[in-house]
């Protein structure tokens, strides 16, 4: 059974590990002088997610699945429909069959607008290709994947001004109208499981000052870690073959 204050614990360590990793890389980029503009310096310096990924790992196990059934960092392609394949960031394959891919991705200001559309097409396609070509038997004959994307967002002043919109044409659904990109991230999590384009999604904010020591906000009950976790769980337990206590 997945215990709630323990996985809270375990998820405070992986938020904690975000920031720390961010900073290290943030200055080592300072001390070799080769700064990128802006924030960018973190983002291409990677390793910030692993401690997620090493966090999710951990469920995948408890769930009965093998150490070597589970891949990151290495052998993520899966073949696509559109184009020949995709890179996941987490991929669970037992038996010759795709039982897990995941994304899990994250944004830090100062800049959130740039980035909004790119992340949304990015997931909503990476969705499209992976199903279609379940569909056409790049993978799997009965099994369907367990589809999961989770995301980080900085919770600062930026991420959570309200957006206007431009409607030239025609109008927005209301939902969007004067909604932060706090908001819209939050909406489009929610949409990506409702619309069954992800098996699960997760929805999380943290603040640079305060989430080095683990702190972080869910702002959606439906899209929390805890409820990400326990459906990744229960597809785990379902095709590893472990009973359930």
């Amino acid at each position: 059974m997945l215990e709630t204050e323990g996985l809270r614990r375990r998820l405070r360590l992986a938020v904690a590990h975000f920031w720390k990793t961010r900073e290290i890389q943030i200055q080592k980029q300072k001390t070799m002088g080769r700064q990128d503009q802006g924030s960018r310096s973190a983002v291409t310096g990677g390793a910030q997610m692993n401690g997620f990924i090493e966090l999710i790992t951990a469920l995948v196990e408890e769930g009965g699945v093998p150490r070597d059934c589970i891949h990151y960092n290495r052998c993520l392609e899966l073949p696509g429909f559109f184009r020949p394949t995709k890179e996941w960031d987490f991929l669970v394959i037992k038996d010759g069959q795709l039982l897990v891919a995941l994304e899990t991705k994250s944004q830090v200001g100062p800049s959130f607008g740039n980035n909004f559309n790119n992340r949304t097409e990015e997931a909503m396609g990476s969705a499209l290709d992976l199903w279609t070509a379940f569909r056409e038997g790049a993978f799997n004959k009965t099994i369907r994947p367990w589809l999961g994307y989770f995301f980080l967002l900085e919770d600062c002043k930026n991420s959570q001004m309200p957006v206007k919109v431009q409607e030239p044409h025609f109008k927005v659904f209301p939902e969007f109208r004067e909604a932060s990109y706090a908001m819209r991230y939050q909406l489009f999590c929610r949409k990506l499981v409702r619309e069954r384009h992800y098996s699960a999604a997760a929805f999380m904010l943290s603040n640079f000052e305060t989430g080095a020591k683990g702190d972080y906000k869910e702002p959606a009950e439906d899209i929390t870690f805890e409820v990400f976790a326990r459906s990744l769980l229960a597809h785990a337990v379902a095709y590893s073959g472990k009973e359930l206590p």
